[in-house]
């Protein structure tokens, strides 16, 4: 199984005549995913690497049904593409754009939970459940996607959508294939954190093992201590926090929007102590991710 999307999952591209957006339509084609429309207003009835693209979401669905949207457009125009997409029944929402305005932010992860909709993003690349789709632009080239993700037991979230394919390739250069990897997201409201995440995981038998990519500033790693302590889930976790050196620059901003710290809160240092208490097991170098998992899978 994986969780979100399979081999199954049609998908179409908002702003798909935008270079970036064009791009990952090329790259997801060659790596096997269905990616059956493209939506640009003014656009319609051209087409992108052979697929058609449309004026809107409903004229695109009403030719070809699709279970998941990925929007790439600017921040401006993001808020009302995912809501169109939304209203039009699509289940997942994939958003790569980033620093949408919060507010906009929080409307359509408001209305994702009122239509029963999943929203992965903003600032994503997307996930991928590997040898099945791809749903974004994560790993980038098809080509390069072969060579770093490779189908097996270990489920991947992280918040840089570059550790993203990092961590994958490292465990896939180790004989360590995975499940579904997430890149959920650097901006600081995103539509699915680890905690909202945690239980498709949990419920996909496939996955044996969950290792996170975490970042300074923010909460979401203390949240998934505090989930971890909660719910006792089955699957052993395995994190590795970056930014450790940043911790003794205050005042100085690293890695995404999101990187707020507020004393403790938020630090590098504080969340690794949080993980550890929950009973995370916390990588001190990125290389010690694949003997801590590995060590899990026996």
């Amino acid at each position: 199984m994986a969780i979100l999307a399979d081999e199954k999952t049609r998908i179409i591209v908002q702003g798909i005549t935008g270079r970036e957006a064009a791009a990952a339509t090329r790259d997801s084609l060659e790596y096997g995913a269905k990616v059956v429309a493209g939506v640009t207003p003014g656009k319609g009835g051209g087409e992108v690497y052979g697929v058609p693209v449309y004026d809107t979401v409903q004229a695109a669905l009403e030719a070809h049904p699709a279970d998941a949207s990925v929007i790439s457009v600017p921040a401006a125009f993001a808020r009302d593409a995912a809501m169109e997409a939304l209203e039009t029944g699509i289940g997942l929402v994939v958003i790569l754009t980033e620093r949408i305005p919060r507010r906009d932010v929080v409307e359509v992860t408001t209305r994702a939970r009122e239509r029963e909709a999943r929203v992965v993003g903003p600032n994503s690349l997307g996930l991928i459940s590997p040898d099945r789709t791809r749903v974004g632009m994560v790993g980038g080239r098809a080509a390069d996607v072969r060579k770093a993700y490779t189908r097996g037991p270990v489920g991947i979230l992280s918040r840089s959508g570059g550790m993203t394919t990092e961590i994958a390739n490292l465990l896939t250069q180790h004989g360590i294939g995975q499940s579904t990897c997430v890149s959920i997201g650097g901006d600081p409201i995103v539509g699915s954190t680890y905690v909202d995440l945690m239980p498709l995981f949990e419920a996909d038998p496939e996955t044996r093992v969950l290792v996170i990519f975490g970042e300074r500033g923010g909460k979401s790693e203390e949240a998934l201590a505090e989930y971890v302590v909660a719910r006792r889930p089955r699957l052993p976790v395995v994190a590795f926090i970056a930014g450790r050196f940043a911790d003794e620059m205050p005042g100085v901003r690293f890695g995404h929007a999101a990187a707020i710290v507020e004393g403790e809160q938020g630090s590098t240092r504080g969340k690794i102590a949080r993980l550890r208490q929950a009973g995370v097991l916390v990588a001190e170098e990125f290389s010690e991710i694949v003997e801590l998992v590995r060590s899990n899978l026996r």
